[in-house]
């Protein structure tokens, strides 16, 4: 069965997650943008493109548009029957408050950035009901190789804001590093090669995500001696980072923080 998918917004992300949809065998694509340039790119691919909103004609329509008004925009131009597919990272509230209003829709934001988007390998977490998500499914998965139903409707949205959380402060985490390692002498294009490199192999920050609570651990709960011997080095080494940047005069505030919390939201103590 052929599914006909409109897609709105063809930006950094949203032109290459819509290249996927054109080259996807059963997808029949139909674009809609405010600049031309990347229409045109997607009519080469195979796409349609439409002069307005309302002329999609879809079963599926994905939007990546820039906030959370033009989301509500694009909607107002869509019947309420077709499944509304809000990539956008928005407010938790707002694909709750179109689903309110009698819509049918998913909110499915991604991560993976444009190169995910380009390889189709993007995470991509939808919030919504199961009908909707079966409709849309064959969509998502041409875009990307994981996608997860996080839940009901906002709950796509919400596992995004928790992903972007840990991505965020990681990258203000990063600055703090770069200023020590720039003040103790050190290489920082070197230093980040050695970051990419382990993380690629250790996971990062998501070696700790295995766990389905974050309520305290009995001692004899397997993960109790794997986070105890994280906590332990953790510990020593956030300590010894600390006291390198009192002796070069490097603010730290993240690193101080982060020390006597580790073990507590390991569910340690």
């Amino acid at each position: 069965m052929t599914t006909v998918v409109g897609f709105v917004g063809l930006g950094n992300i949203g032109k290459p997650m819509a290249l996927r949809l054109a080259a996807t065998e059963g997808i029949d694509l139909r674009v809609y943008d405010v600049a031309p340039d990347p229409v045109a790119e997607l009519v080469a691919a195979g796409a349609t493109a439409v002069s307005a909103v309302a002329e999609l004609d879809a079963d599926v329509v994905c939007v990546m548009v820039r906030d959370d008004d033009q989301v509500r925009a694009v909607a107002a131009e869509l019947p309420v029957e077709v499944v509304l597919v809000v990539h956008s990272t928005v407010a938790p509230t707002t694909p709750v408050e179109l689903a309110a209003a009698g819509r049918r829709v998913l909110d499915a934001p991604v991560s993976g950035g444009p190169m995910g988007a380009a390889e189709g390998s993007l995470a991509i977490m939808v919030g919504g009901p199961e009908d909707a998500f079966a409709v849309a499914r064959p969509a998502l998965e041409a875009m990307g190789s994981r996608v997860v139903h996080a839940g009901p409707i906002g709950a796509g949205t919400r596992m995004k804001l928790a992903r972007n959380l840990i991505h965020f402060v990681a990258f203000t985490a990063v600055t703090e590093a770069q200023r020590l390692a720039e003040a103790a002498g050190l290489d920082l294009a070197t230093l980040g090669e050695v970051v990419r490199h382990t993380d690629a192999i250790t996971g990062g920050p998501g070696a700790i995500m295995y766990r389905d609570t974050t309520a305290p651990l009995a001692e004899d709960d397997f993960w109790h001696g794997v986070f105890s011997h994280v906590a332990a080095l953790g510990e020593k080494d956030l300590g010894f980072a600390i006291a390198l940047a009192d002796e070069l005069g490097v603010d730290v505030p993240l690193a101080r923080e982060a020390l006597p919390r580790l073990a507590k939201g390991l569910g340690l103590r």
